[in-house]
């Protein structure tokens, strides 16, 4: 089980293990340009190819998307339906390329919500890229922080509160809900990046990020190169990392 950063100190190096990102800008890039939005987002496809690859260079092993959240489906509907395309498109064509390179593909959110098609491609991909050890990639597509909770109460309910003797507070220590979270498997991440301009979290795993490192950049998301993730890199070895701590006991010998 990963080490919760409320719970215990985890090991913080110079180079992030995990890095979550928010790909802002796609519309934004495109409209500057005079082009549609949804030339912005395949444009953006191409970014995460890139991201991914720089992960690689990096050593970081995991790496999270936030690609469609649980509050986009209030875009225009041509819009939703091109990321939708995009979605199914990219899980038939990258697949192999996953395979071949080590990388796990995990999608998180409530998949329930989109066509049988797209479910039957997301647990083919997953089954398909199981054996990758080199990066876990995992994309969050109709996710929400607040569903993520939820759904882990819920589980959490089934599995141990329903007909149990014990009380609440006897069955309910983060130890025992952890496991029900949507990203149970992974380190909390240590770096997370917004590209875009915008600074909030936007209901991006909310749990998750309680003590992860926050780095904002007005860059759009297409125009996110590796220049630009080293500087995200670079800002992230310059933070120190107390987790409720002072200075002065991190630079104790014990």
């Amino acid at each position: 089980m990963p080490i919760s950063s409320t719970q215990a100190i985890p090991i913080a190096s110079q180079t992030p293990e995990h890095v979550a990102i928010i790909m802002d800008g796609n519309g934004r890039w495109a409209q500057q340009r005079h082009l549609p939005r949804t030339a912005g987002h395949i444009r953006g496809l191409s970014a995460v190819r890139k991201i991914v690859r720089f992960c690689g260079e990096f050593n970081i092993k995991y790496l999270t998307l936030f690609s469609f959240s649980s509050e986009n489906w209030r875009r225009p509907n041509d819009e939703v339906n091109l990321l939708m395309r995009l979605f199914s498109r990219a899980l038939t064509r990258e697949v192999d390329q996953l395979v071949r390179n080590g990388i796990r593909l995990r999608i998180i959110g409530d998949i329930s919500a989109f066509d049988e098609s797209i479910q039957a491609k997301i647990a083919a991909a997953q089954e398909l890229t199981a054996q990758g050890e080199r990066l876990h990639l995992t994309i969050a597509a109709n996710y929400g922080g607040r569903w993520d909770i939820l759904q882990a109460i819920q589980k959490f309910y089934q599995a141990r509160v329903q007909g149990s003797a014990q009380s609440l507070e006897q069955l309910c220590t983060e130890e025992q809900f952890a496991p029900y979270l949507s990203m149970a498997w992974a380190p909390e991440p240590d770096l997370f990046i917004r590209t875009g301009g915008e600074q909030r979290i936007s209901n991006f795993l909310i749990w998750q990020l309680a003590y992860t490192e926050l780095y904002f950049t007005s860059t759009y998301w297409p125009d996110f190169n590796k220049r630009c993730f080293e500087q995200a890199i670079a800002s992230y070895g310059q933070r120190e990392r107390r987790f409720g701590r002072i200075s002065e006991q991190l630079k104790a010998p014990n």
